[in-house]
């Protein structure tokens, strides 16, 4: 009996060593398709990574191209903006050219106002001699004094060419 159980006990040494290489090969087999699963996934995360560099490097490229055109539409704005303030300054030397001229005229006009008949009555003019018999002279009408009276108005149009 002894011998029956040393021969159990050797086929049970060869089922364990069986089994031994069986578990030997099945713990190869998973390290092999853990090392295969590893590389794809190393292999994904390098595409992965290689596309989002792509794509920073696209969105570079369109941000410089809108980044350029910013800059022209600035640089274009800003020549319209220089040139509409350069016209806007020659308006407002005009307008004061002008508003001096006025004021002038205004005085000129007050001063006509105001001493009319103040050298002696009115009497034949120096061209009386080219008015019809019984015409007045258009300052010393009575009837065009009114316009003599009203000051002198600038207008928006008389800025125009």
């Amino acid at each position: 009996m002894a011998s029956s159980s040393g021969t159990s006990s050797g086929s049970s040494l060869l089922q364990n060593s069986g089994s031994e290489e069986d578990l030997q090969a099945v713990m190869d087999e998973r390290k092999r398709k853990r090392m295969i699963s590893n590389r794809e996934s190393a292999r994904r995360s390098r595409m992965r990574k290689q596309k989002h560099l792509d794509d920073l490097a696209s969105l570079v490229t369109q941000l410089r191209n809108e980044n350029h055109q910013i800059l022209t539409s600035v640089t274009l704005t800003t020549q319209k903006y220089l040139a509409v303030e350069a016209e806007n300054s020659v308006l407002r030397a005009q307008v004061s050219e002008l508003s001096h001229r006025l004021e002038s005229l205004n005085e000129i006009n007050h001063f006509l106002n105001a001493t009319n008949g103040v050298f002696g009555p009115p009497g034949p003019s120096p061209t009386s001699f080219l008015e019809p018999e019984g015409s007045s002279n258009f300052f010393n009408n009575p009837f065009n004094m009114a316009y003599l009276s009203q000051p002198i108005m600038a207008s928006a149009d008389m800025l125009q060419y």
